[in-house]
């Protein structure tokens, strides 16, 4: 029997025979594609060809390729650990024929590798083919139909719906008729009851799609018609996991070799055995799934954070690090330690896991420890919730409560739900989804992007790219549409050949324009989509068919350039200065500025920013020249030294850019000898995610006007001190001197309140022997109302005291009470909560003291009425 590695080996060796050049999987994180953030099946990498935006190198490939679904239509996360197939990061096998073959091959081979290589028995197998759509003005696949009957008999060949036999790779682009295999993992007894034909696409758990082959023959227009494309594509995807249970014979993904090293790491770090409880197994599984997923998204570059794809790589971790604390009894971070197993599994396909081990393991850790923190935080808000309702006599935790904890702590609503359930409570589920349908509202709205068919006008293959080499270039219009995206309306524009840099790699799209005798037409940004570039503007020329120079702002791609150049320069400093260890993990380059993030687990020292800085300025002045590669074999590219960035998608051939000894891969512009930049200046450095910092500066003229403008801040400076001979000293003095009368300031405030609290005791109503104190303390005071109180306290031995203030304009309420009080049951917190009503506010403290601000200032004296009435109620 093979085991996983084994299995996937076979899979590349088999259609290597078939003449198919075996490809690296792309990265998982997907760059460069507005439409997908992350690689959700197997030919998104070759996605612009389909599009017809590149032409094939080679006319049949196959890989394996890791995958994520995580939102969209595709998305698994839910199901995962609850059944015993999905998963959020995925392997697909797949084999991809550009204008090559077709059905019957594709047909035959699936067969062929299926049944004569793995020795799967053909008997459980089942094909569908594409039924047929009027709406479409489609026919049945008979083609397919009578493919798969050579093979199988005609009672295991069965039609599918368009749902699942017609494969669309969004609502408009090209789409085809697909024919999937699925197979019955059913035990006999089960298959005498019920024949597999009638569970295949009906959920059953044992009855399971393995392959889907896509043929894809028509475009799918915005207006919904389908023409037929100019060449046929065969795409295969093959679920990786579930091949290997079906091939081990396992009653599910998570039994395969794939996930059992990181199930029994589970067992021993738990002390808990798998296959004894429902509810552990759920969460051992899940724990497995995503501990693959971070670290391969990790791995390609996107690290855990708040926005896009890194929030919902958090998200998955957090969700895990959450089943290990509710189910698996974990307090302390464990996640990280699930990574060494992974390795030893999955390393060789992937040696990206290999090369960033210790990054990998060092930021989940700190992820995870992170949110434990966050855990115990949001219980502690939530007990204070629940004791709030339990107060009111209440029974349901409003969905906007729960909301808040899940959208801004973190904190998942299951939790919520179970310790409210402990607590003999329940959630408003109902009002929860309406949060959360509105929040995934506006962020549809915020992204939302409507698009036309493609205008063609002149038609042209190949889109050039030249602007290494020349800034001006004579240009015709292939093909333009209509955007509208945020209410504003755009034009995407081609050109059969451009000088213009399309936004990638960090770097920012060129600006510019395109002229001719009769009109000038202004390129506000230069995008790249898939492998098309195009040119954003906000109006058309008035003859689109005529020829034009197509003109680069030369000022703006210069600072560019220096910006961009300094990125290489700083990224050599930094692994000089600071270790080796430093790895590029993103960058921005704009005529501005430029941002260049790198890894490193510690605050980079003032001392160690001097040596960068200087560095980087000493590699300017020697101005080195550019040397350009464009066309080097990669192998021969890793020969040479060439960095390379974890998670970006390289080709064959790649383009190198050496300053002296920086040596790198990249695809963007640059100045031709260091010299040209003139000056670099650090202006900050910050750290923006775990084990990841950031520096942030300027270069060329940029970097002129910013010392330029710290000169004339230390002038300013100087004229404001009566331009002492010592700028500093004389500021340090200043500081002393603001230091020690904050100080008697604030020995005055103290007296001054000690004097007042006497004077309030002494003239304090008592009611059945409690002292009751009520004043309203001056705006100035506002900020000394908890000392107040405290201090009050502290003279009573059996007392009470309302304070009000105003705040910026707004009303302020305390209520402070003696231990004595506290004692006996009384509770400040329940006082503020109906007082506060009067001015529109509320909140909270502990049962000795409580305050809360609010809105309506004309209610303050109402609202300590209020608070006076209900604690005379009590006396």
């Amino acid at each position: 029997m093979m085991n996983a590695a084994q299995l996937r080996q076979s899979f590349l060796d088999f259609f290597a025979t078939k003449q198919h050049r075996i490809v690296p999987s792309a990265p998982m994180v997907v760059k460069n594609d507005p439409t997908l953030m992350f690689t959700n099946a197997g030919m998104n990498q070759f996605k612009e060809i389909f599009l017809g935006n590149t032409l094939a190198v080679d006319k049949r490939v196959a890989n394996s390729q890791k995958c994520l679904r995580v939102s969209g239509k595709h998305n698994d996360l839910e199901e995962v650990g609850h059944d015993t197939y999905h998963h959020t990061m995925f392997e697909m096998l797949g084999n991809w024929s550009f204008g090559d073959y077709f059905k019957n091959e594709a047909i035959n081979w699936a067969w062929e590798y299926l049944v004569e290589v793995l020795k799967l028995d053909a008997i459980l197998l089942y094909a569908t083919v594409f039924e047929g759509d009027k709406q479409d003005g489609l026919d049945r696949d008979t083609e397919s139909f009578n493919y798969w009957t050579r093979h199988l008999p005609e009672s295991h060949v069965l039609n599918g719906n368009k749902k699942d036999n017609f494969w669309e790779m969004g609502d408009a682009g090209p789409c085809g008729p697909c024919s999937e295999v699925h197979i019955d993992l059913r035990s006999e007894e089960d298959k005498k009851k019920i024949p597999g034909r009638d569970l295949v696409n009906a959920g059953h758990p044992e009855v399971i799609e393995i392959w889907n082959l896509v043929f894809i023959q028509y475009n799918r227009k915005a207006s919904g018609q389908l023409e037929l494309l100019p060449a046929k594509h065969v795409d295969t995807g093959m679920g990786f996991e579930r091949l290997c249970r079906a091939l081990q014979g396992k009653a599910s993904n998570y039994d395969t070799d794939i996930f059992t090293p990181l199930l029994d790491k589970q067992c021993e770090l738990t002390n808990l055995k798998y296959s004894v409880s429902e509810q552990t197994d759920i969460a051992m599984r899940v724990v497995a799934d995503h501990v693959r997923t971070i670290a391969f998204a990790i791995a390609d570059g996107q690290l855990p954070s708040n926005v896009k794809a890194g929030y919902v790589i958090r998200r998955i971790l957090r969700r895990a690090v959450r089943y290990g604390y509710t189910f698996l009894g974990r307090r302390e971070s464990f996640l990280s330690l699930l990574i060494e197993p992974l390795i030893e599994t999955m390393g060789q396909a992937y040696p990206e896991l290999v090369a960033q081990k210790g990054f990998i393991i060092k930021v989940i850790h700190e992820e995870e420890e992170s949110f434990l923190r966050t855990l115990e935080t949001g219980i502690s808000l939530l007990d204070k919730i629940i004791a709030d309702i339990k107060a009111s006599n209440k029974k349901v935790i409003t969905g906007k409560q729960v909301f808040e904890l899940y959208d801004t702590f973190g904190f998942p609503i299951d939790l919520t739900d179970l310790i409210a359930r402990e607590n003999q409570l329940e959630i408003d589920k109902s009002g929860f989804e309406v949060e959360m349908e509105a929040q995934k509202q506006r962020a549809r709205n915020a992204t939302s992007v409507q698009t036309d068919d493609w205008v063609i006008v002149t038609p042209d293959e190949v889109e050039e790219f030249v602007g290494y080499d020349y800034q001006a270039v004579d240009v015709v219009i292939t093909r333009y549409r209509k955007v509208k995206q945020n209410n504003k309306e755009l034009f995407q524009v081609v050109f059969n050949v451009t000088p213009f840099y399309a936004e990638s790699g960090g770097q920012i799209g060129d600006k510019g324009r395109i002229v001719n005798a009769t009109e000038t037409v202004e390129v506000i940004d230069t995008k790249k989509e898939n492998n098309l570039i195009v040119h954003l503007m906000v109006s058309l020329p008035k003859d689109p068919f005529a020829r034009f120079t197509a003109e680069v702002n030369e000022q703006l791609r210069q600072q560019v350039a220096c910006h961009h150049s300094v990125t290489h320069l700083l990224h050599k400093a930094l692994r000089e200065v600071l270790g080796s260890h430093v790895e590029q993990k993103g960058s921005l380059v704009s005529p501005e500025h430029l941002r260049f993030d790198f890894a490193h687990f510690q605050k980079v020292s003032d001392e160690e920013l001097k040596k960068v800085e200087a560095l980087v300025n000493l590699l300017i002045r020697e101005n080195l020249i550019l040397e350009e590669h464009r066309t080097v074999p990669m192998s021969k590219a890793q020969e040479l030294g060439a960095v390379a960035l974890f998670g970006e998608k390289y080709g064959d051939v790649v383009r190198i850019i050496q300053f002296g000894g920086s040596i790198e891969l990249c695809g963007g512009t640059h100045v031709g000898s260091t010299g040209e930049i003139g000056l670099f200046k650090i202006v900050s450095e910050s750290s923006i995610a775990t084990g990841i910092r950031r520096i942030e500066g300027v270069a060329g003229g940029k970097a002129e006007a910013y010392v330029e403008a710290q000169f004339e801040l230390i002038s300013e400076l100087k004229g404001l001190m009566k331009n002492p001979p010592n700028l500093r000293k004389s500021i340090e003095l200043l500081i002393e001197e603001s230091s020690s009368l904050a100080k008697k300031v604030e020995s005055m405030q103290r007296n001054m309140i000690a004097v007042e609290i006497k004077e309030l005791i002494a003239n304090a109503q008592e009611v059945n022997g409690v002292l009751v104190v009520s004043t309203q303390l001056s705006p100035a005071l506002s900020d000394l109302m908890k000392d107040f109180a405290m201090q009050l306290r502290s003279q009573f031995k059996k007392g009470v005291a309302v304070l009000g203030t105003q705040v910026n304009g707004n009303p302020k309420i305390a209520v402070a009470l003696s231990d004595e009080l506290v004692k006996i049951g009384w509770n400040a917190v329940e006082i503020i909560r109906e007082a506060s009503k009067e001015i529109q506010g509320g909140g909270g403290g502990q049962p000795f003291f409580a305050e809360a601000g609010g809105k309506n200032i004309a209610g303050l004296e109402k609202a300590m009425n209020k608070a006076l009435e209900l604690i005379k109620a009590k006396l």
